[in-house]
């Protein structure tokens, strides 16, 4: 299923209007610590606090992705992507894909972006540029045709939903006015034909939406918003996918905030989640305290029945730690194993509040890749393998394989921060561990960029999200994959 749905994470560091890029910074889903650092101020980055894009050039030169001796073990995606899939174009202003969703024989992928180059099936130019605003579609399969669907969002999309009969309507979240020249403020319904929107859907929300997922006849909205299209929920709600009207699947009163001496002040929210793959649960990040008056803090599970999604017991004492003060809210994305007998998550923080810096054994949950029993009870980890105070922000579940992405520079590197322990591995940008033993298993680099935001595991392969920051473009030891990047089941001759 896809995060944030990734959202990804994701995930988003402060709410409001202003969200940060990525709401899921995004990671405040911002997924990818996001496009916060274009134009909402400073924002903690892995091991850097970046103050604007000057701030931003030693992020995007400190590890830059080589070509790696990747080897493919059984049941991994190939190490070398699929050539001719869109990209982001490179330039003055950073461009990013915030989610990538597979519906029927199309992929959307959605973001802040306003020129891409891809195949152009009516003039059969491999390299034609495309100018779409913050939402596009192109064939699932070679030589991946972008489309003509335009739905034109004046602002970021961070989510997108498709549905309905032969899958017809798109539904977008994010921050936003203005959708193919209507007024709809956050949340829309469109044509995934015309790009039009459906007007039967109501489309006003008083803040950002950050992730949405369809479940039957739900669609579940979360965000920073406390008004949804007239319904007074709070930060998560089930919608009728047909009108937008609140329909009572959820009920759940979530509130809180994380607060301790230092911690940067931050906003209660729905950033990111995903469905099981047997449609009977749900797993939610984002930061609150309390949800269905039971005390919840980064993630929760929903059990999905028929008329009514109600909290598990689902939980662990580990996602009550505290991380670095800039980052309170760290757990940004999550993926089922697909037996879904096992939680991976993906994480920021930098480090544990007042832990120290230098040559020492990790411990928790911050800036880590991790798994965790999916049984209705209380748990612990069954293994967790540590970045060196690089965030994460995108996972995907495999078979014996579960995929991480960020702006990460080594994996287990369990014994120092902002620098590799002597067993580190590099691995920039994303990696493949062992689902049984949390150990680097797959590892074909990626340019890092603000960071992997989305990961979508199809039965196809794997689809990465990602962005334009530092002129970025490598996936797999090979260029020209900036924003997108898909590795295929099969070999990697």
């Amino acid at each position: 299923m896809p995060t944030r749905n990734a959202i990804s994470t994701r995930r988003r560091l402060t709410g409001g209007s202003a969200r940060l890029g990525a709401a899921r910074l995004g990671a405040a889903r911002l997924g990818a610590a996001s496009l916060a650092v274009l134009s909402l101020g400073a924002a903690s980055l892995g091991g850097w606090v970046l103050a604007g894009p000057a701030a931003a050039a030693p992020l995007a030169a400190a590890v830059t992705a080589t070509a790696s001796s990747c080897s493919q073990p059984p049941g991994a995606v190939s190490c070398t992507p699929a050539p001719g899939t869109p990209a982001l174009t490179s330039g003055g202003t950073v461009q990013q894909i915030r989610q990538i969703v597979q519906c029927g024989s199309m992929m959307y992928a959605v973001g802040s972006f306003t020129t891409l180059t891809g195949y152009d099936a009516s003039t059969g130019n491999a390299d034609a540029t495309f100018h779409r605003s913050n939402a596009f579609s192109f064939a699932a399969t070679p030589p991946y045709a972008v489309s003509n669907w335009r739905p034109d969002v004046n602002g970021e999309v961070n989510s997108i939903a498709v549905g309905g009969g032969h899958c017809s309507t798109a539904y977008l979240g994010g921050s936003f006015g203005q959708v193919h020249r209507q007024r709809a403020r956050n949340i829309v319904a469109v044509s995934t034909s015309a790009g039009t929107v459906r007007t039967s859907f109501r489309h006003d929300a008083n803040n950002t939406v950050l992730t949405l997922v369809l479940h039957g006849r739900h669609l579940l909205a979360g965000g920073f918003f406390t008004s949804i299209n007239g319904s007074s929920h709070h930060y998560y709600v089930s919608l009728n996918r047909t009108t937008g009207a609140n329909d009572g699947y959820l009920d759940l009163h979530i509130s809180g905030r994380y607060s301790y001496p230092g911690a940067r002040f931050n906003r209660t929210r729905v950033f990111n989640q995903q469905v099981s793959h047997s449609g009977g649960r749900l797993l939610a990040e984002g930061d609150f305290t309390s949800v269905g008056g039971k005390r919840r803090q980064q993630i929760f599970m929903l059990s999905l029945a028929p008329r009514r999604a109600r909290l598990t017991s689902w939980n662990s004492t580990e996602f009550y730690e505290r991380c670095q003060v800039r980052e309170p809210y760290y757990l940004r994305a999550a993926a089922w194993s697909p037996d879904d007998s096992t939680v991976y998550i993906a994480t920021t923080g930098y480090h544990l509040y007042l832990a120290p810096i230098g040559m020492t054994p990790r411990t928790g949950l911050c800036d880590a890749a991790a798994a965790f029993p999916a049984g209705n009870r209380q748990v612990r980890h069954k293994w967790i393998n540590y970045t060196g105070c690089d965030s994460l922000y995108a996972a995907a579940g495999g078979n014996g394989i579960a995929y991480f992405g960020g702006h990460e520079r080594w994996a287990d590197n369990n014994d120092n921060c902002d620098a590799a322990s002597p067993a580190a591995i590099p691995a920039p940008g994303m990696v493949g561990l062992s689902a049984s033993a949390g150990t680097v298993v797959f590892n074909p680099t990626r340019s890092r960029g603000l960071g992997a935001d989305d990961m979508l595991l199809t039965s196809a392969g794997l689809w990465i999200a990602s962005d334009t920051f530092g002129g970025p473009s490598q996936c797999g030891g090979q260029p020209g994959f900036a924003g997108i990047c898909f590795l295929p089941y099969g070999s990697s001759s």
